[in-house]
């Protein structure tokens, strides 16, 4: 799947409460976004952050992993099965290396600031 096939409106991440507060545990969609790309670092940032939530000093990282799952958001870009970022690729390696601000800044990809 390429950006020249992205779905009208753009592309969309939803973000799912892993803590089962919501609806079906979406919080919601954003949507908007001009490239997969984009919504792929958008997804892995938003991930990246709530992990960072978890995160507390002398935890181990088994203990992350749980206080995420427990706790924290999830976050997948729709429409793209196969090209899409998943953050089970990632999540043994985001509990066991701490990120820095860059790696959490979803915010400056968000599209929706755009809209302010």
């Amino acid at each position: 799947m390429s950006d020249i096939f992205a779905p009208e409106g753009g592309w969309r991440v939803r973000i799912l409460d892993m803590s089962g507060g919501a609806e079906d545990n979406i919080v919601e969609d954003v949507k908007g976004f001009p490239t997969l790309m984009q919504a792929n670092a958008f997804a892995r940032a938003y991930v990246r952050d709530s992990m960072e939530l978890c995160r507390a000093p002398g935890l181990a990282p088994r203990d992350i992993l749980a206080a995420w799952f427990a706790y924290g958001e999830d976050a997948h870009v729709l429409d793209a099965p196969d090209d899409g970022w998943r953050s089970a690729n990632e999540l043994a390696t985001f509990s066991e290396q701490p990120a820095c601000a860059e790696e959490r800044d979803w915010r400056t990809l968000d599209p929706r600031r755009e809209e302010e």
